[in-house]
């Protein structure tokens, strides 16, 4: 209670108006420093859920967790994308949709990236995070936020617009860091994106050409 007490008065202390948690293990008897995968089961999906709701409680503000990357799975009778809207909906919680982990994982275990991303709440949807990953062969794709983001992951991002309006979308670049010029075209494209799809939006309503 110590931390989450710490962070409320952080995030009271600069004006933070969002703040986000990944959605996996990161303790066991002491802190794991990467993100190990949850199983997607109803037990685990009850024991996140009250976890958040506590985290939730203590900062008085929705907590908004985030979809990761995955190289492993461990048993459990949901696929991904039920359980993150079942750990959604109870704890009552907001979504921060990475878009290249929903990719990343679709590549890496087989489903279908377009289906998960349209059956997200959208109403729980905070914000988007776009990045680029590395191939490991054929079949295993991991993300690192150390290459541009790849054409199929710009489409998602388009899909994710089309599906649930757009929405803040956040650009991670972590290192390999590229001149300045081209990390400005991917945040253009991002706008331009979002552009699209607002015009989109304005013309199902009637307006405009």
């Amino acid at each position: 209670m110590s931390l989450l007490r710490a962070i409320k008065g952080f995030i009271e202390q600069h004006g933070i108006r969002a703040y986000s948690e990944h959605l996996s293990a990161c303790a066991d008897d002491g802190q794991l420093y990467d993100l190990m995968p949850l199983p997607f089961s109803d037990e685990s999906v009850r024991r996140v859920a009250e976890r958040v709701r506590v985290v939730q409680d203590v900062l008085e503000r929705p907590l908004i967790v985030e979809n990761v990357s995955a190289y492993a799975r461990l048993p459990g009778e949901l696929e991904e994308v039920d359980f993150v809207r079942a750990v959604l909906e109870e704890a009552d919680c907001q979504l921060l949709l990475d878009v290249n982990n929903v990719y990343v994982n679709a590549c890496n275990f087989g489903f279908d990236a377009h289906a998960y991303i349209a059956a997200m709440p959208s109403r729980r949807i905070a914000y988007l995070h776009m990045a680029g990953h590395d191939e490991q062969g054929a079949s295993l794709k991991i993300d690192t936020h150390g290459a541009p983001v790849c054409d199929p992951v710009w489409e998602l991002l388009a899909h994710a617009y089309a599906c649930h309006g757009e929405r803040p979308t956040l650009l991670e670049r972590d290192f390999n860091l590229p001149p300045l010029s081209e990390l400005y075209a991917e945040t253009d494209r991002i706008r331009e994106l979002q552009r699209r799809s607002g015009e989109a939006q304005l013309r199902s309503l009637g307006y405009g050409t």
